[in-house]
């Protein structure tokens, strides 16, 4: 029985700690909706919106978060780590598409521990001179980071691709994606420091300000530095287009597909027959003067999923086309690896030069596959976890130069995946490619996915001085200039072809000769200022204790 004199908690309200939860949550509201916003903002830098611009404030933004006196390391890590989700999971949507939500979100999160690794190391090095230098640094490494772990790496939202429309695109000429990376990270944070060092000399007394000015400088100087070497590689990059350089015609097939979704692949012999019949409207009005004559023509990665080396059938339609055309077809195909079995069915996503009259010859096995896609690392366990793992082929990777012979041509091949990673491309136009192909198979994602690989090659185009010729099955397909303007472009899903004169290109960027050294200079720089934060604060220990001790604005200890 109840006591009558006992107190009634019924109504008691929260509890001191609930209390202290609640306004830690409130105080720091504005910093979690800066994080997002930078997020966001980074996010619309890229395709399909291309904002280049955005790339700037989001990384003031983040500046701002990482250099308050309250934000400690742990805080800087979450705060990224938010900013990161942020980014990834509307940049990376398609992917749901593909095998649903959960492994979209664990993707997205397993990127954005990147960026919350350089919110921690960026909070621990705030205190060096010069921190936006360091930052820019560190967030240089963070994409070295995530474009070589786990399995080979996921280069996708390397911030350099999201500049194929600003003006700082002619960098990629001097270091590839990562030194424009860099650029944009520096300006970023220089920005941030000026607007910061402005802001507190403004907010302190009179006596204060007359006797110091405010420290833009350094950051100042940084900015300058990327303004002007941006103008003094643009004029040689506006002009590579032109030039005593052998012209050529080559054509690019986009055959479509039934319908988009994996189930495409059930309609095999309909995508074949797509990319021949389009071929075949291309060699019509070829001859009936409506377009020119092509030297090469270049189908799609998965153009033909029927194995044309093995199946007769499928090698006749593309001996067919090929000798209606009177060119060498790049034919994107899948052929059976030696080792191929019914309980191993293991191949190779190959580039084939079929000659008119002669058939095959030379030949491109993609080198980098698709991890999760394209085959299924550990696969007996994770096909325990989801039955989507079963979706993901068998694809072994090939080897050899990343170059082919078409008609006399040395065609460097980057197909699809490839070409999100440097070394790909690298390795062909230093095995003396004068051309680059990027034939690729979106049929399984959505067009914004298209849009933001597009960029890709864009970017490679400046990277290494070349045409980029972009094939794909249901588009976007393109043609590129040096320059990395669009020169000729396909719509959406629909069947096409592109027929297009072009140069062959021989010239060695330095981005082509030295551009891993490039990158690890600017991986180097971000290490040094850690290293330079080691020895400004005695030790990481001591730097977050005293971010412990720190409190905000209303008391409360900081995190």
């Amino acid at each position: 029985m109840a006591d009558p004199a006992a107190p009634d908690n019924t109504d008691a309200g929260p509890t001191p700690r609930i209390i202290r939860w609640r306004r830690a949550i409130v105080a720091r509201l504005p910093v979690l909706g800066t994080a997002v916003v930078a997020g966001l903002a980074l996010c619309v830098a890229f395709p399909p919106l291309g904002w280049w611009f955005a790339a700037l404030p989001a990384f003031a933004l983040l500046a701002w978060v990482l250099t308050r006196p309250a934000t400690t390391a742990a805080g800087g890590f979450g705060y990224r780590l938010l900013f990161g989700l942020a980014f990834y999971l509307p940049l990376l949507p398609w992917i749901s598409g593909l095998v649903g939500a959960l492994p979209w979100v664990a993707l997205s999160l397993a990127e954005a521990l990147f960026p919350a690794a350089f919110g921690l190391a960026a909070v621990l090095t705030r205190r060096v001179p010069g921190w936006p230098l360091w930052f820019a640094g560190l967030w240089s490494a963070q994409e070295w980071l995530k474009s070589t772990l786990p399995f080979g790496g996921f280069p996708w939202g390397v911030v350099g691709f999201s500049q194929t429309d600003g003006p700082l695109l002619p960098l990629a000429s001097f270091g590839g994606a990562p030194l424009v990376s860099f650029a944009v990270a520096l300006a970023g944070f220089s920005v941030a420091a000026i607007t910061l060092a402005v802001i507190g000399w403004w907010r302190s007394d009179a006596s204060a300000r007359a006797a110091a000015p405010p420290a833009v400088v350094l950051p100042g100087l940084c900015i300058a530095l990327v303004l002007l070497g941006t103008a003094l590689v643009w004029p040689q990059v506006r002009k590579s287009g032109a030039g005593d350089d052998p012209p050529v015609t080559v054509a690019a097939i986009q055959g479509n597909v039934p319908r988009l979704g994996l189930e495409f692949n059930a309609q095999r012999r309909a995508v074949l027959d797509n990319h021949v019949g389009e071929t075949m409207r291309l060699a019509g009005d070829v001859r009936a003067g409506r377009a020119p004559q092509p030297m090469l023509v270049i189908w799609p990665e998965n153009s033909s999923d029927i194995d044309p080396l093995a199946n007769e059938d499928a090698a006749q339609l593309i001996s067919g086309a090929a000798a209606a055309i009177n060119a060498p077809i790049l034919v994107g195909g899948v052929v059976a690896a030696p080792d191929y079995s019914r309980d191993n069915p293991v191949a190779t996503n190959s580039v084939i030069v079929w000659n008119p009259g002669t058939g095959p010859s030379d030949r491109h096995d993609k080198q980098i596959v698709q991890p999760f896609g394209e085959y299924l690392p550990f696969r007996s366990f994770f096909s325990r976890l989801s039955p989507y793992a079963e979706r993901a082929g068998y694809f072994v990777p090939g080897h050899g130069s990343g170059v082919v012979q078409a008609a006399g041509v040395p065609v460097g091949v980057t197909t699809c995946w490839e070409v999100i990673f440097d070394r790909a491309a690298r390795e062909s136009v230093r095995n003396g490619a004068q051309l680059l192909a990027v034939p690729s198979n979106n049929a399984t994602f959505d067009q914004a996915m298209s849009e933001q690989q597009l960029a890709f090659g864009r970017l490679r185009a400046v990277e290494h001085d070349r045409y980029v010729v972009v094939a794909g099955t249901t588009g976007i397909s393109a043609v590129i200039g040096p320059d990395g303007r669009e020169l000729a472009r396909t719509g959406w899903f629909e069947p096409a072809y592109l027929d297009r004169q072009i140069r062959l290109k021989t010239r060695l960027t330095i981005a082509t000769r030295f551009g891993p050294a490039v990158e690890a200079v600017l991986v180097a720089i971000g290490v040094a200022g850690l290293a330079g934060a080691i020895l400004h604060n005695g030790s990481f220990v001591r730097a977050r204790s005293k971010g412990r001790r720190t409190t905000t604005d209303d008391g409360e200890g900081a995190t």
